[in-house]
């Protein structure tokens, strides 16, 4: 029988928190993210964390069913004592608590990922076509969203005219527009482009600066700042 093997003992570059702190979260499985909040394994068993967080992902479907899990379905996984069934709850809390988190007025724009968490639960999964302008001051702090309008996006729609009205009415330095496509495929269309451009043109005009598009799909999003499309 092989001996137990602690992920202490693996070469530096598999482990998980090590390989984290190198390459970023990102590049981490959910085995291995779950392995770094579980910590250690069980030398008695023979089970490492990397084998009680594939356990748990097994068990319970994944990382939405080990949240969904009460406290004495976690106990039923051997291996997994209070200790480890707080750290998970607490982690899992954190990331929901994240996710959840509004863009709120004042706060400054840090990321296009702040924009789709603001606007996902409100527009993934409408079955109509929104526009909006969200406004900004010259620091980027957020001054307040205003709906544009309802449809499939058209240059009569979403006319400069009716975008830039209430830019000028708070004296916004900044803006960043925002729709959605209801077919879940945040890719943008030749008629999202073409507006995109117009109303960059306009805001170019007058001073104000178009910071991004963010298009909101069912699960993703598109930004044209970070595509380099603005």
């Amino acid at each position: 029988m092989a001996s137990y093997q602690t992920i202490k003992e693996w070469p530096e570059e598999d482990r998980p928190r090590e390989k984290l702190l190198s390459k970023g979260p990102q590049a981490l499985s959910e085995t291995e993210l779950l392995a770094i909040i579980l910590r250690n394994g069980n030398a008695s068993t023979g089970q490492s964390a990397i084998d009680h967080a594939r356990l748990l992902l097994q068990r319970f479907g994944g990382l939405k069913g080990i949240d969904d899990a009460s406290v004495s379905e976690l106990r039923g996984v051997k291996g997994i004592g209070p200790a480890k069934i707080a750290q998970l709850k607490a982690c899992l809390e954190i990331a929901r608590r994240v996710a959840n988190h509004k863009w709120q007025v004042g706060e400054s724009l840090r990321s296009s990922e702040d924009v789709y968490r603001h606007f996902h639960d409100n527009l993934a999964k409408e079955k109509r076509e929104l526009f909006y302008v969200v406004l900004l001051d010259n620091k980027n702090k957020k001054i307040r969203d205003v709906k544009i309008s309802e449809g499939s996006l058209t240059a009569s729609l979403v006319h400069p005219r009716e975008v830039y009205n209430p830019v000028i009415r708070d004296s916004a330095a900044a803006v960043i527009f925002v729709h959605n496509h209801p077919s879940g495929d945040p890719a943008p269309s030749p008629e999202d482009i073409e507006i995109t451009r117009r109303l960059k043109e306009v805001g170019e005009v007058m001073g104000v600066r178009v910071l991004d598009h963010v298009v909101i799909g069912h699960d993703r999003y598109f930004s044209f700042s970070d595509k380099g499309m603005l």
